[in-house]
């Protein structure tokens, strides 16, 4: 009998999604990369096949009731695996954490420090005298009953209870009254009340009187005495006094009707602009209208708690001088100092609890300083942080367990990472390995995929055209094979520059300038962007990228076009052409499968107007609402319209399959009898984009987007190909479909990380894409650490040096040519790297 090991995981059959009934050994113990273009079955294999299959027999060892309990995989689809360990999957897009969630709460480093301070610090007796820290408090805190935690002050004798780590808790006991633990309480924005003040209040211009059941409100207020019909700005101040504040009162009113009619009202209520918000909170339940209310408000800091969460009287427990509060603004790195000294203040009988409690803060922490993250605080809100923060918070949680035989499947887990922060990532995949751990990573990035010890390319293309193995051996034999599509790209063999330099004045077309007063690590901050142009803002997770873009530059120039004013912490905007904006990123389109490519392009609209033209269709008077499977003319009355049905097994997968009676075309029998050159709508919505381009070569509206597709590199798409399913650089692209061909002049594109989910190769059609774009007249501005984009650009902008209070520095500003040089930028350095790697430079 044999006693080695088994060394490989073999995989036989998977047929999931678009693989091509598959057999693969993937080694085990070992870093293995799956690399392939977007779409090409990367995720398939990794998370749909593996993972799937070893969370699936992990589940099996647990109770019934447990299950029933959990949220499981969808079964994979693969004949068989052997010797696949139990496995952890971290996704590419962790969820956004919810308003309670801090760094501190997220990592479990607050758990410590609510340890410390409930064992180490000081305590303030009920007479306001300050208990030195001493043993007694520990020990005190380890009797049971009503005496836990009971100590007695040396000054004036009384006896109290101590805060215990459960009371120092702010999302428990320890939160603080007045906001529950929020740190800031909701206050209704005065700004958002009069939506357009051209406007009349009788056509709109009070926006919190558009609410349900507020629509008589206007004249209710002429009934006061106030125009109605003048623009709500040439007002009195009295006026607009009683539309803020007036009084809540009844009135009797005369409400003209469309009809012409008179509707009289003898008791109606007024309730002035804020009212209106108030009052409609207060009543409703309704999911959509408390949605409507959020854009009235916005989140103030807690005047009692200063936005630290904590009860106010928990600030008098000190360690080292210092409360929780303020131990909790610490960065990571700055807590792990203050901790190494905390052996100083206290007595030889308290060193081993000490250095006991010092030792668990570290190991909790120590991994977030090795992933880049030391510039974080643990007060820091979980809904602050970008992907990349969440994603490497979500990594640092499991190697704190340090175990052993596990299968690790890691969904590109370099978004958001600058190029510094990959080689930290690169340590932490080798130390994974080291514990005896198996780790699957998908990824698209260079600088991974040669660090690992095996790869894996899926391919040639995506859709249809992928599913298959085309290479897979170490990085030095994928470098050297002619097969391979990221063989040229880890060589540096591959061209990445393909968008071409402009020459002569950046700003020949103008600029968009703006000027930040404060905003987090922005401190008096000018930024000027040419238009016209290709920027990319680059720079450490933390640096100030968000800030300046999303949160500074695209709100400003939002509400210039409102006429309304300026961010109050933007100090001026200059723009003089830019009229509308656009925001392109990766996240998943529409949340079921009834969203398809047709549907989100608009073609499905246009056939559907084609099939109703139909002989067939005339004489049964089908209109284009019957070709809707959204719709009960349409649909399949077995799936309602969805092409599958679910079946609930209970604590088993739910299982999805296709609807046996429309077999997936979700509509019904009838409909389907309507044919178009042939062609019923279902045999239409089967076809890929490229398939389908030669029947509808002369329907123009149809023709033109089906072109747009194809020029995007989407052309491999299905036209009923569900969206939400698509991965974030076909989204991405898709999203761009209804945009393009047109004058864009006025037009500012902002990308957020686009690179999301991009094989190289796939970022050298994205830089078309842009090229086309620009073409157009449009002014793109990405934020980016990929290096290939940051290359390509004609205008350059890096904040640093590094992130978080280490942030908020313009490094460099100008044409990539000089970024090469730029002394103290990071990003400089491995982009010069890169391009001398590439013969570029």
């Amino acid at each position: 009998m044999s006693t080695e090991l088994p060394q490989n995981i073999e995989v036989k059959d998977a047929h999931i999604h678009n693989l091509k009934h598959i057999d693969l050994k993937i080694p085990l113990h070992r870093f293995v990369a799956i690399s392939g273009l977007s779409g090409s079955g990367k995720s398939s294999l990794a998370l749909g096949t593996l993972y799937a299959e070893g969370s699936r027999r992990y589940l099996e060892a647990l109770s019934t009731y447990t299950r029933r309990r959990i949220t499981q995989a969808a079964s994979s689809q693969v004949q068989d695996i052997k010797y696949l360990p139990a496995a952890i999957a971290l996704r590419q897009r962790p969820s956004v954490p919810n308003i309670r969630s801090t760094v501190g709460t997220m990592t479990e480093g607050l758990n410590v420090l609510r340890l410390m301070f409930s064992r180490l610090a000081s305590h303030q007796c009920p007479n306001g005298h300050q208990v030195p820290a001493n043993i007694g408090v520990a020990q005190a805190m380890a009797v049971a009953g009503a005496e836990m935690g009971r100590i007695t002050c040396p000054t004036c004798g009384v006896r109290f209870s101590v805060p215990s780590a459960e009371d120092f808790a702010f999302n428990a006991a320890g939160a603080c009254p007045t906001c529950g633990g929020l740190g800031r309480i909701r206050q209704i924005d005065p700004t958002t009340l009069i939506d357009d003040p051209d406007k009349t209040i009788l056509d709109g211009a009070v926006a919190s009187w558009r609410l349900p059941g507020r629509n008589f409100m206007p004249y209710v207020a002429e009934q006061i005495g106030v125009r109605i019909n003048v623009p709500y700005k040439e007002l009195t101040p009295a006026e607009k006094n009683i539309v803020l504040h007036g009084a809540k009162k009844q009135y009797k009113i005369s409400i003209p009707t469309a009809t012409g009619r008179v509707f009289n009202m003898d008791h109606a209520l007024y309730e002035n602009a804020y009212d209106a918000v108030t009052d409609t909170a207060k009543n409703t339940h309704n999911e959509r209208t408390l949605k409507r209310l959020d854009k009235f408000y916005n989140f103030g800091i807690c005047p009692d708690c200063h936005g630290t969460r904590f009860a106010p009287k928990l600030l008098t427990s000190l360690l080292a001088g210092k409360n929780i509060a303020q131990v909790s603004q610490f960065t990571i790195a700055q807590l792990l100092n203050f901790s190494q000294d905390l052996t100083h203040y206290f007595p030889d009988n308290m060193q081993l609890l000490v250095k006991r409690l010092q030792t668990e803060l570290t190991h909790t922490l120590q991994p977030l300083v090795d992933l880049g993250l030391d510039y974080l605080t643990l007060d820091r809100a979980g809904q602050t942080l970008s992907t990349g923060e969440l994603q490497r918070i979500q990594l640092t949680k499991t190697l704190q367990n340090e175990t052993t035989g596990i299968l690790y499947v890691l969904d590109e887990p370099s978004v958001g990472l600058h190029p510094d922060n990959v080689t930290g990532l690169i340590q932490i995949f080798k130390r994974l390995v080291a514990l005896g751990n198996s780790l699957i990573v998908v990824e698209h990035d260079p600088a991974i995929i040669a660090a690992s010890d095996y790869i894996i390319e899926i391919g040639p293309g995506a859709g249809r055209e992928g599913g298959r193995v085309i290479d897979q051996g170490t990085p030095k034999a994928i470098m050297a094979s002619p097969k391979s599509l990221i063989g040229p790209y880890l060589s540096g063999r591959a061209n990445i520059l393909s968008h071409p330099q402009t020459k002569g004045d950046l700003f020949a077309h103008g600029k968009l300038g703006i000027q930040i007063k404060h905003k987090f690590n922005l401190d008096h901050l000018t930024v000027d962007f040419p238009l016209n142009r290709l920027s990319v803002v680059s720079g450490f997770s933390g640096a100030g990228k968000t800030t300046l873009i999303l949160n500074s530059l695209v709100p400003a120039i939002l509400a210039q076009t409102k006429q309304q004013p300026l961010p109050t912490h933007v100090a001026k905007l200059t723009n003089d052409y830019i009229r509308h904006v656009q925001m392109i990123d990766s996240t998943p389109i529409g949340k079921t499968n009834r969203s398809t490519v047709a549907t989100y392009s608009g073609i499905l609209d246009h056939v559907r107007q084609i099939f109703a033209q139909t002989d067939l269709a005339q004489q049964r008077q089908y209109t284009a609402s019957y070709f809707s499977y959204n719709l009960k003319y349409g649909a399949c009355p077995t799936c309602g319209g969805t092409g599958t049905i679910d079946l609930d097994i209970q604590y088993l997968p739910e299982i999805q399959q296709i609807c046996p009676a429309c077999h997936g075309k979700r509509y019904n029998p009838d409909i389907l009898a309507v044919k178009w050159q042939g062609y019923s709508i279902a045999d239409i919505l089967a076809l890929s984009v490229t398939e389908a381009l030669p029947f509808f070569q002369h329907e123009p509206a149809i023709y033109t987007t089906l072109q747009t597709l194809a020029a995007m590199g989407l052309g491999y798409l299905t036209l009923g190909e569900s969206t939400p399913i698509l991965s974030g650089g076909e989204a991405q692209r898709l999203k761009l479909v209804t945009q393009m061909g047109r004058i864009q002049k006025d037009t500012l594109y902002v990308f957020d990380e686009p690179s999301v989910g991009l094989h190289p190769q796939d970022i050298q059609t994205l830089i078309k894409v842009f090229d086309a774009l620009l073409a157009d007249g449009a002014t793109i501005i990405v934020i980016e650490h990929d290096l290939d984009i940051i290359a390509n650009a004609d205008y350059n902008l890096d904040l640093g040096p590094k992130g978080g209070a280490a942030g908020g520095q313009i490094l460099y500003a100008g044409p990539r040519a000089d970024f090469v040089k730029a002394p103290k930028s990071i990003t400089a350095r491995y982009l010069k790297q890169l391009l001398t790697h590439n013969n570029s430079i």
